[in-house]
């Protein structure tokens, strides 16, 4: 009954009992390879070389196997997935007001998004330490006849851009909650990556790491679009994912203090995983499972439960065989237009299912712009911000100072955060999107033609550097945020798993650059490098990008449904697609 209880209540395990056990025997494997780290405290922290003791080899063969356990315990067991017979009306959810529950969701999730964003945070930051103690070729030791250091970040962000397109996968496969609970028993065990006394042993940990961290920002907003009313839908979501600098300051803060050469050195950045990734594994009763995704798999008593938890009035409605896949409800929380052409759009119309739907009509568009603003994104992030502070310390700063001097811009910047939130609510998500991206695109089209030269005065340099270290990061919040509202349900996981995907893959990109170049890409070089496809968003986003401000997720569907054919269209469609039946909507 316990079961029951909490699966109806949307916090619910497929195999509870087997979910704690993995998740226990997750962190005592972790737990098992830290006294190798703390026999190192007399040689600063420094392992390479170190042997690798058999107490490290048997808790990673026990992480291993928890790792094992916990995903077997997620997995959903096979259901027959029969939307159109869903018999709840979604629109209630939108209309609820903001209740304890609302509040406990956001809470837990901007300390997931801020968890999640520490790790890619977090590579920019290790890497002048791991050169140094590995003896690998890079900036700080150019000459060196070693493996370059641009393999470490490297590997890191292929995994999170596998992760990314595998978590959307698993979202809608298995479901929001159970792909965040999977990313987070990851986060536990890629603290490994902070004991390794090998380097290639660290790059398959930090793959594994990015693999973890490329799945929960997409899920996470899967889930929050799906769950909070629509008239706070955008502005929430913002503020949550400007928690992504939060975690870049969190990082920052700790690679000029607790991670210093002086302290406990740059491993410390790793082994955060193990006790934030606990934290969120204790907070998962606060994260129920996306009430959309369970009436599209026809779960309608937990549906109904999830839905009360959030102070929506549940309102029934007659099953409908026409009530589409991209939508449970149509806009009126009945079967309506909305539903119906959702149906007719994804499957009968256009003839794909799954994630090919990303990339056909009416979709193929708007993925187009999403791909290249995630991709400028990435190149900003990876590209640009992953190699300033090397860059800074070729230039004659410090490794401290440009530690601070990054965390400082990024802290100058934060009280920027609220009034784009703002604007994402009161004027657009659209022309939010657009704005912000021109002003990161104008900023490093100066470090473009400013080079190295804006080194020269401090006070410019911050000036600058608070656009791409700030801006970019709310800007990958809007896109996050954007993302999980223009898709449907049926493949809003995948959608966002492909713009988060996107946004890692341009950072692989010119980290593989400065992989075969052995050195790191010029300040003017990640600037121009960004730039561009930014430039190309701009174009593409005015030209296909929806407007969702304020608009019910059914709604968005079945309007840029209508631009794949008359059938969606109001005025149009038949007779038998256009009206409800009797007592319907």
């Amino acid at each position: 009954m316990a079961t029951v209880r909490k699966r109806l209540g949307g916090v619910s395990y497929e195999h509870p009992v087997g979910f704690w056990i993995g998740v226990t025997l997750i962190t005592a494997g972790m737990i098992m390879q830290l006294p190798m780290f703390y026999a190192a405290r007399h040689m600063h922290y420094r392992l390479a070389g170190m042997p690798v003791t058999n107490e490290m080899l048997a808790g990673m063969a026990i992480m291993l196997g928890g790792l094992g356990i916990t995903a077997y315990s997620l997995f959903p067991r096979s259901r027959p997935v029969r939307p159109e017979l869903s018999g709840v009306a979604i629109a209630p959810l939108d209309d609820a007001r903001i209740g304890p529950a609302h509040v406990a969701l956001l809470v837990v999730m901007a300390i997931a998004v801020t968890i999640d964003g520490m790790k890619p945070a977090a590579l920019a930051f290790v890497a002048p330490g791991a050169e140094l103690e590995y003896h690998l070729r890079g900036p700080l030791n150019p000459m060196a006849h070693a493996l370059p250091i641009g393999l470490y970040p490297l590997s890191g962000i292929i995994g999170t851009m596998t992760g990314s397109f595998v978590w959307g996968l698993l979202g809608d496969r298995i479901g929001r909650r159970a792909s965040i609970l999977l990313a987070a028993a990851l986060f536990i065990s890629s603290s490994t990556c902070g004991v390794m006394p090998r380097y290639w042993i660290n790059l398959v940990s930090c793959f594994v790491m990015g693999l973890a961290a490329g799945g929960m920002l997409p899920i996470g907003f899967s889930l929050l679009s799906e769950t909070v009313p629509k008239r706070h839908r955008g502005w929430m979501m913002l503020v949550i994912g400007s928690n992504i600098v939060t975690a870049y300051i969190l990082v920052s803060w700790l690679a000029a203090t607790w991670a210093s050469p002086a302290h406990f050195g740059w491993r410390l950045l790793w082994l955060v995983s193990l006790p934030t990734g606990v934290l969120l594994i204790g907070l998962n009763r606060w994260i129920p499972e996306s009430p959309r995704f369970l009436l599209c798999q026809g779960r309608d008593d937990e549906a109904r439960a999830v839905m009360r938890r959030y102070g929506a009035v549940i309102a029934e409605k007659a099953p409908d065989p026409l009530a589409g896949a991209a939508s449970p409800a149509g806009p009126a929380g009945g079967t309506g237009l909305a539903g119906r052409a959702g149906l007719a759009g994804l499957t009968g119309l256009t003839g794909l299912t799954g994630s090919r739907q990303l990339v056909s009509k009416p979709f193929l568009g708007l993925t187009a712009a999403i791909v290249l603003l995630a991709f400028g994104i990435g190149a900003t992030q990876y590209g640009f911000q992953q190699w300033m502070p090397s860059n800074l310390v070729l230039l004659g700063f410090s490794s401290l100072s440009s530690s601070t001097l990054l965390r400082n811009a990024a802290v100058f910047g934060f009280p920027l955060t609220l009034p784009v939130a703002l604007l994402y609510h009161l004027w657009g998500s659209k022309k939010t999107a657009l704005c912000v991206t021109m002003i990161i695109g104008a900023a490093l089209g100066t470090f473009v033609l400013l080079g190295n030269a804006a080194a020269a005065h401090r006070d410019v340099l911050y000036l600058l550097l608070i656009v791409p270290v700030w801006g970019v990061n709310i800007l990958n919040a809007i896109l996050a945020a954007y993302t999980a509202e223009v898709y449907p349900t049926v493949i809003r996981a995948r959608g966002s798993g492909l713009s988060a995907g996107s946004t890692k893959a341009g950072g692989v990109l010119i980290l593989t650059l400065a992989v075969v170049a052995f050195a790191a890409p010029s300040i003017r070089l990640t600037a121009a490098f960004a730039a561009v496809p930014l430039l190309l968003a701009v174009i593409t986003l005015v030209a296909f990008g929806p407007e969702t401000r304020q608009k019910r997720l059914e709604d968005i569907t079945a309007e840029e449904l209508r631009t794949l054919t008359p059938l969606a269209a109001p005025d149009a469609a038949p007779a038998s697609l256009s009206a409800p039946p009797p007592g319907v909507g």
